[in-house]
This record gives structure tokens, sequence and C-alpha cells, in this order.
């Protein structure tokens, strides 16, 4: 405390151990374990449901497991390729960070292309959001309701990634850019990770 504020008797202000980037970080986090309480209660529903019906229909026989696998695959790659453009941004590279980071939202991209088309041959099939010709209604509703939310936090995510790659693609300093692609990749493989669990509990159990 300085001479001027004793004799004051002022207090000088603590620093906040928080810096800008940090609070990024925080943001992120805090709004990650909201979300992860909104999946979780959804696929509490869902298995609460299913516990609870005597005609519910066996997830493996109607869905198929093939194309949902190739999703699953891409997804963990595209964590992979978010892994890639942040150690590249990270050693001064900013061509190969944004190379990696157009093919994680690539890899989004395709994903949700996918999940439309499996959506488009399940309706076909008589799959609906209040009907279900294989059994308990709530089957289609629940389905449609999880698989949707996932697919509305990709395509965010792809947009989110697509204007962080302009981001780094304006700043001259690769590292002025790390803090922004560090939190992108925090929600990429948030989203990830819920989908290993969608499809663990909705398509293989």
């Amino acid at each position: 405390m300085s001479q001027a504020a004793s004799i004051h008797g002022a207090v000088e202000p603590a620093e906040s151990p928080l810096t800008p980037e940090s609070w990024g970080k925080l943001g992120m986090w805090i709004f990650l374990a909201g979300d992860a309480v909104g999946f979780g209660t959804l696929l509490a529903g869902y298995g609460a449901m299913r516990a609870t019906s005597a005609d519910w229909p066996s997830p493996y026989d109607v869905l198929g497991i093939n194309l949902t696998a190739l999703m699953t695959f891409l997804l963990i790659c595209s964590s992979v390729t978010m892994v890639k453009a942040l150690e590249w941004l990270g050693k001064g590279d900013k061509i190969r960070a944004q190379t990696f980071l157009f093919y994680t939202a690539l890899g989004g991209a395709i994903f949700v292309s996918l999940q439309a088309y499996e959506w488009t041959h399940l309706i076909h099939r008589g799959l609906h959001i209040n009907g279900n010709p294989w059994g308990a209604s709530l089957f289609g509703t629940s389905f449609f309701l999880v698989t949707g939310f996932h697919g509305l936090h990709v395509t965010g995510g792809v947009i989110y990634l697509l204007s962080i790659l302009r981001v780094v693609a304006k700043r001259r300093e690769p590292a002025a850019s790390y803090n922004a692609v560090e939190i992108a990749g925090l929600y990429w493989h948030f989203v990830d990770l819920v989908w290993i669990m969608v499809f663990t509990f909705m398509y293989l159990l």
C-alpha cells in the first residue's frame, strides 16, 4: 500500500487474477455446464420413457448403425483436426491452422448433411415426431428431439468455426488468435462428446 493511500485510509484495489482470455474460457465453461444439464435431462427423459414403455422398439433394428457409425467417425476426426489447428497456431503457422479449422468445419457440415439424409429416410419409412409404426409413438418424439437438438449445436458450431477461421485469417500475429481458437475447441469437443453419448444411448443400447 502506498504512503498516500495509508494517509487517507484508502485501500488499493487488488488486481483481478482473471485476464480477458481467462474470462472468455470461463464463460464458455459456464455455457457448456448449462448445456450439459440440458442434454443430460433429455437423455434421462429418454431413458425413463424407454424403461416404462411396454412396446418400445429396438433402436438397433429401426435406426441401424452403419450411417450413424460413419457420422460418429467424422465427428471424432473433426476433433482431431481441431487439435491440430490449435497445435499449428501455437507454432505460428497460420496457413496450416486455417486448413485444419476448415477441415473441422467441413466435417461438421458433412455430419449435418448425413443427419438430414437419415431423417428423410426414416420419415419416408413412417417415423414421425408424433408417430411410430414400430411401437411407442414417444420413440419418434424422443429421437427427433434429442438428435435435432444436437444437430442444431453442430450447425451452430460450424458457423462458429467459420467465423473463427475468418478471425485467424485477419489477425497478423497467430498468437492473437490462439485464445479464440482454444475456446472454439472447447465447444467443438463438447459437441463431439455429447454425440458419442447420444449414439450410445439411442442407437446401440
